[in-house]
């Protein structure tokens, strides 16, 4: 792998932000094809904001080397930020419903994308065995402090499904993942063959605007977008039933809430 051109990475990115910022998209898309050339492996998720400039077809997921250096770089600000600042509740929803739904409680849990670990602590007490899941070093280490899960592991997520070979989960959690995937076979595919007969699937996503067609596709805050039509056919194609599916808020954005679903899925028999 050819070392990255630090100075000139920088460069390349700060023009194209600035250039984005002032609304010259064309001559910001220039500039972060730049970017690209220069770190292919994309650590700033400029192929992420081609899209939501609408320079550029959404990818089928956000390049690993963005989140996870997205995540590392704010882990120690992480749950201020999120809970705090943009009054995400994902986490306590899931438990909400899954009280209200009469499921669980639940021998084995498996949490994707776990970060610093909300979702393991507001499900901690309806669960015999927690195992974690992030691709942030940073994020595990903080969440394996608080010492909420059993088995932790810093690994991308799809790589984790596909390759684990331990004994099924009967409950997956992804609170927090979809926004950074857009093609989501493998997630729900991956998901099903970790699951037992019957297992619960909880996650969350953000919802395509009114009018807007398309499965997925990238947002105005770098974050992917799913339809729920695409999200049935999906879960459907995969191997599960849609148990329930419920419009929340996902969190404040610029002061505005980020409309999105909240849903649960059984995998079928």
């Amino acid at each position: 792998m050819k070392k990255i051109d630090e100075e000139a990475l920088a460069e390349a990115y700060n023009r194209a932000l600035a250039l984005e910022k002032a609304g010259d998209l064309d001559a910001a898309a220039k500039a972060y094809e730049e970017v690209l050339a220069i770190d292919p492996e994309d650590h700033g998720g400029a192929a992420v904001r081609l899209a939501s400039m609408g320079r550029g077809e959404a990818p089928p997921k956000a390049p690993d080397a963005y989140v996870e250096t997205l995540f590392d770089q704010h882990a120690e600000s992480f749950e201020d930020i999120l809970v705090e600042q943009l009054g995400y509740a994902v986490p306590v929803l899931v438990r909400q419903r899954l009280q209200a739904l009469e499921l669980g409680p639940f021998k084995r849990m498996l949490d994707l994308g776990c970060g610093t670990g909300l979702t393991g602590g507001a499900l901690r007490d309806m669960v015999e065995d927690v195992t974690g899941i992030d691709i942030s070093e940073n994020m595990v280490e903080i969440a394996h402090e608080k010492d909420l899960y059993d088995t932790i592991y810093v690994a991308e997520i799809e790589d984790f499904l596909e390759d684990n070979d331990d004994e099924p989960f009967d409950l997956v959690t992804a609170t927090d993942v979809l926004p950074y995937l857009g093609a989501l076979e493998p997630l729900f595919f991956g998901t099903a063959e970790n699951l037992s007969a019957g297992g619960i699937f909880a996650f969350s996503s953000e919802t395509v605007p009114a009018g807007d067609e398309r499965p997925y596709t990238v947002g105005p805050h770098q974050r992917f977008l799913h339809s729920e039509a695409y999200v049935r056919q999906r879960l459907a194609d995969t191997g599960f039933d849609v148990v329930e599916i419920s419009d929340i808020n996902v969190r404040m954005q610029d002061g505005q809430p980020s409309p999105g679903h909240l849903v649960i899925a059984r995998r079928k028999a």
